[in-house]
């Protein structure tokens, strides 16, 4: 049996040290490479690969093995030329020799991707990758530095936000106090790495796709979205307006409850409008209208009515809503809140019913 021990050089290092061509083989010429290399460069990791490729070698023949000791590199300046001519090295010792199997002996990572390309001619028993012990820290750093460099996706999602933020901070330091600017570019790097997390980037550049192939389309769901933003819009706006100042531990719920219950009409009308766009999209559209089109614009009302009812009853309760008279009778918060709620399970249920009527399914398939 013999094993073909393998000192791999993809950069040729060795061969321009020594000023040799390569392949290299036998014990005598490789301890003679290794003096040759070792005064030529003494910091070089080369020597301590081709020490460890006759440690290897010596090993293996203790043990009363057959062994074949060789050194090959890469001898063009091109990692595709580099590759070819190491592998013809590579075929040339295993026609020669024919071994049964090969350890390989290498000293980075660099070297490390022609494994497959020696494995492909010759089996492979073991790596053995040498790495010394004062550079170990500094190599594993270098490597992992430079994988990081050469992602793109990485390299734009960290260090672009990070870049930035380093570029802005003492601009904004010296316009602003400390605590604000570092708050400030705090939040703009959060906002930057949610950005790129959520791949809000992507679904950004689909919409200006799908807006034209809408537009291309005729749908009448175009103009109603565009609608239901603006009435959107106006909801936000006269939800605002409406928030008065307060004062105590319970003004953000009071505030909350002003502007829910002032911007929840204009909210459920341009919900109501997006979903009257579908549908007519769906009623012109040769499929048929199913049955959850027919559902959204009733359950849009129903749950703008139940919103409403619960920001009255606690507005009514705080006493900032008067109470309503209905047919000269004061109509208590709790009530109120009841009749919201009974509104909006009647529109529901309206709902369900108008489409197992189109629909032409039974009501208990509907509700089902």
């Amino acid at each position: 049996m013999t094993t073909l021990v393998l000192c791999v050089d993809r950069s040729d290092d060795i061969g321009r040290t020594a000023g040799l061509e390569l392949p290299i083989v036998g014990w005598e010429a490789i301890r003679s490479l290794v003096t040759d290399v070792g005064l030529a460069d003494p910091e070089d990791s080369s020597v301590n690969c081709l020490l460890e490729t006759l440690r290897v070698a010596r090993d293996l023949r203790d043990e009363r093995e057959e062994t074949v000791v060789a050194v090959v590199s890469g001898g063009d300046d091109s990692l595709v030329g580099a590759d070819r001519s190491l592998s013809a090295q590579v075929d040339a010792l295993v026609e020669e020799y024919d071994p049964e199997s090969a350890i390989v002996v290498l000293d980075s990572a660099n070297d490390e991707r022609v494994v497959p390309v020696v494995e492909s001619r010759v089996r492979i028993d073991s790596v053995d990758r040498v790495v010394v012990r004062q550079s170990h820290d500094i190599e594993s750093t270098y490597y992992l530095l430079k994988q990081f460099l050469a992602d793109e996706e990485l390299r734009t999602t960290v260090l672009v936000p990070l870049g930035a933020t380093l570029l802005f901070l003492p601009i904004l330091l010296t316009q602003f106090p400390p605590a604000v600017a570092l708050a400030g570019l705090a939040a703009l790097l959060g906002a930057a790495l949610l950005y790129k997390g959520l791949a809000i980037d992507e679904h950004l550049a689909e919409v200006p796709e799908r807006v034209r192939a809408a537009l291309y389309s005729g749908r009448v769901s175009v103009v109603t979205y565009a609608v239901s933003l603006g009435l959107a819009l106006v909801g936000v706006f006269l939800g605002a307006l409406s928030v008065t100042p307060q004062f105590g531990p319970e003004s953000v719920v009071i505030r909350t409850m002003q502007f829910t219950y002032n911007a929840v009409p204009w909210l459920a009308l341009a919900a109501l409008t997006a979903s009257a766009g579908r549908l007519l999209d769906e009623l012109i559209g040769s499929d048929g209208v199913s049955t959850p089109y027919l559902n959204l614009p009733f359950g849009v009302v129903a749950l703008g009515l139940v919103v409403r009812g619960f920001a009255g009853w606690f507005l009514q309760r705080e006493a900032v809503l008067a109470d309503p008279r209905l047919f000269g009778y004061v109509v208590t918060p709790q009530q109120r809140l009841a009749g919201f709620i009974v509104v909006g399970i009647v529109v529901s249920l309206v709902g369900v019913r108008v489409a197992a009527s189109v629909s032409g399914d039974g009501l208990d398939d509907v509700v089902q």
